[in-house]
């Protein structure tokens, strides 16, 4: 089954916040002092935001920090005071500004997208990728610029944290819109060698590598048949014989076109490299569980469960592999255990309703057939609105 998105800094302030500050306190519960003068304001607020049209950045600056001073309530103001300071690379300051932002409209996508490329510009990757899914989740008020560079960044944040299957999910947008930039070719690779760097930061000497990587996944997710897919996979594993990134990601490609013995040779050169690779093992047992060669799949399972003991595919395929072998309590243990592990997966909870039937526990079939049923019709609702893509090049990423 398949795993189942970034920037043009010109978002105007006017899409992202209200115009109107939050409401006063009551007068009894805070100190009488003059209002502003509403026509200053308003003089210092329109200049700014002409100043920042026009890519007047250190004036713009002047003229929202003024007017944040006679109106700190001023939200679309701050934004737009996050907007500059970025352009200007202040990115510790921008992010103060977008952190309170979000603080007073927890849900503006834009606010958690823009502070989130703030962490990634000051390389704190994990709070990155938290706030630019977070945003990408709320919504980017259809910017679809700022979008393509928050998916972008999302999408190589995925692979640094070894997010490989989810991240490809998010690149194949790319390729499929013929974006073929040297970030994307380059995040490509990284993600379809499983590769866990930002583009920029792996080590020179497989820089190559990774671009001839890239340069087939996108020539694949254009068109599987595609010649020039073939022959940069071809050429991928030529020069680099040794890299098991390069053998794991043709052997993918090779059972997409189902040459499926061709394949399994690709992932057994894998291990004969890399012995504690966990998705050539599975690869390979769920391949056989497929023909019904239960007996040669265990191993391959039973290796990759004790490898990654917290990777919930290792136990969903050595559970269902067990199950077909008639070791019902250890498959439903096992089964039980992907299922903590990966909660929405919909085959886990399909394979444990069968093995509940097998040891007739009634009520637990229900409940698991109940939960098959119900992540199943979520699953079809995303494939119905394009969320989802139906072209797995890797069926068994270890960290999703």
């Amino acid at each position: 089954m398949s795993a189942t998105l970034l920037i043009v800094l010109s978002l105007l302030a006017s899409q992202l916040a209200p115009k109107s500050p939050p409401a006063p306190a009551p007068a009894a519960s805070r100190p009488k002092a003059p209002a502003p003068s509403s026509k200053a304001f308003d003089d210092l607020s329109r200049r700014a935001q002409e100043a920042h049209a026009a890519q007047k950045l250190d004036e713009a600056l002047a003229l929202y920090e003024k007017a944040l001073e006679m109106r700190p309530g001023w939200t679309e103001g701050r934004f737009g005071l996050g907007t500059v300071l970025y352009d200007l690379d202040r990115h510790r300051d921008a992010r103060t500004a977008f952190r309170r932002v979000a603080a007073e409209q927890p849900e503006s996508g834009p606010a958690w997208a823009f502070k989130g490329m703030c962490e990634f510009q000051l390389k704190n990757y994990e709070q990155a990728l938290a706030d630019l899914q977070k945003g990408r989740l709320l919504g980017l008020g259809g910017n679809a610029n700022m979008k393509t560079v928050v998916d972008f960044h999302a999408a190589i944040l995925l692979t640094r944290f070894e997010h490989y299957e989810v991240a490809r999910e998010i690149l194949r947008d790319f390729a499929l819109g013929d974006k073929d930039s040297p970030g994307v070719i380059e995040a490509l690779g990284l993600a379809g060698l499983r590769l866990p760097y930002v583009p920029g930061e792996a080590p020179a000497e497989k820089r190559e590598m990774i671009l001839i990587a890239g340069r087939a996944l996108f020539h694949f997710t254009r068109n599987r048949y595609s010649p020039a897919a073939r022959f940069a996979f071809e050429e991928l594993v030529t020069r680099y014989p040794e890299e098991p990134g390069a053998h794991y990601a043709y052997g993918a490609f090779l059972m997409t076109l189902n040459e499926v013995e061709s394949g399994l040779a690709e992932f057994r050169r894998v291990l004969a490299i890399q012995p504690t690779h966990v998705p050539a093992m599975l690869q390979i047992a769920l391949n056989l569980l497929k023909q019904g060669d239960f007996s040669q799949a265990l191993p391959y399972a039973e290796k990759a469960a004790l490898t990654e003991p917290d990777f919930f595919a290792a136990h969903n395929a050595l559970g269902r592999i067990q199950l077909e072998l008639g070791r019902t309590d250890e498959a439903i243990e096992h089964l039980e255990k992907a299922a903590r592990l990966a909660p929405n997966s919909a085959q886990t909870f399909f394979a444990l309703a069968r093995a509940y039937q097998r040891a007739g526990r009634t009520e637990d079939v229900r409940k698991a057939r109940e939960k098959f049923m119900e992540l199943d019709a979520a699953m079809r609702a995303e494939l119905m609105r394009g969320q989802t893509q139906d072209l797995p090049l890797d069926p068994v990423s270890p960290k999703e």
